[in-house]
């Protein structure tokens, strides 16, 4: 596709996205803390589609991003093509961040596909900015969900960051150390049980977030439900 035409298929789906604009939306977002700053109101449900009709384009996705639009920036990290993401787009993009459903959203459509998505988590995690650190942890959750492959010992290499960072008190942070602790713990027995140990360990932190993200944790990688599932995808009766 040409520039030219690049740019007319970027000015054809701003333009559907202000023809869906909904201020009461943009109010109704606000109160689930999604930023109000350049944002439409338009839905998840009613982006995709749109995404869809452009399919993956990697220059329409970096023009995208760069309108500063709330939902334009959502479709960026649908219409983008991984292969194509270098790191220092990656580093442009997370640094923009506002919003937890863009950060999420990015790191599930987009950044977990890469080549070295495991190699920015972890960078992530180091970072103090709010966004920048939760999208370290919010990718490893895409990981441990997606990467079916991936050997155990990739996901204990975070267990010191997980617990390290699981005194931060910001919401969005402690929400994904949590979130990342739960799924890594969910992949196996083995990793489940390495999990549990590492819920303890935070637990005894005894910091108001710490106590939120092990006692959250343990109660759902400790229930039968759990154990049973991760015992016959190992091939086990569960222990009685």
């Amino acid at each position: 596709m040409s520039d030219t035409n690049i740019r007319i298929e970027y000015n054809t789906l701003i333009n559907r996205l202000k023809s869906l604009a909904n201020a009461d939306n943009v109010a109704g977002m606000a109160r689930f803390g999604i930023s109000s700053a350049n944002t439409l109101g338009v839905s998840v449900k009613d982006i995709r589609p749109l995404a869809k009709s452009a399919g993956h384009n990697h220059a329409l996705a970096l023009l995208l991003w760069d309108s500063g639009i709330h939902e334009a920036r959502i479709m960026a990290s649908l219409i983008a093509e991984s292969k194509k993401v270098s790191q220092e787009e990656m580093e442009s993009w997370v640094k923009d961040l506002d919003s937890w459903d863009i950060c999420d959203l990015c790191c599930n459509n987009l950044w977990s596909k890469t080549p070295f998505a495991y190699e920015q988590a972890l960078a992530w995690t180091y970072r103090r900015e709010e966004y920048v650190k939760r999208a370290g942890f919010v990718l490893l959750t895409a990981l441990a969900v997606h990467d079916k492959k991936a050997a155990d010992e990739k996901f204990i290499s975070f267990f010191p960051r997980l617990l390290a960072e699981a005194s931060d008190e910001r919401n969005y942070v402690k929400k994904a150390v949590n979130w990342a602790l739960r799924q890594i713990g969910k992949r196996n027995l083995s990793l489940n049980q390495a999990a549990i140990t590492l819920g303890q360990e935070i637990l005894d932190l005894n910091t108001r977030s710490a106590r939120f993200i092990a006692t959250d944790a343990l109660r759902e990688l400790k229930s039968p439900q759990v154990q049973k599932r991760l015992a016959i995808k190992q091939g086990k009766q569960p222990h009685r």
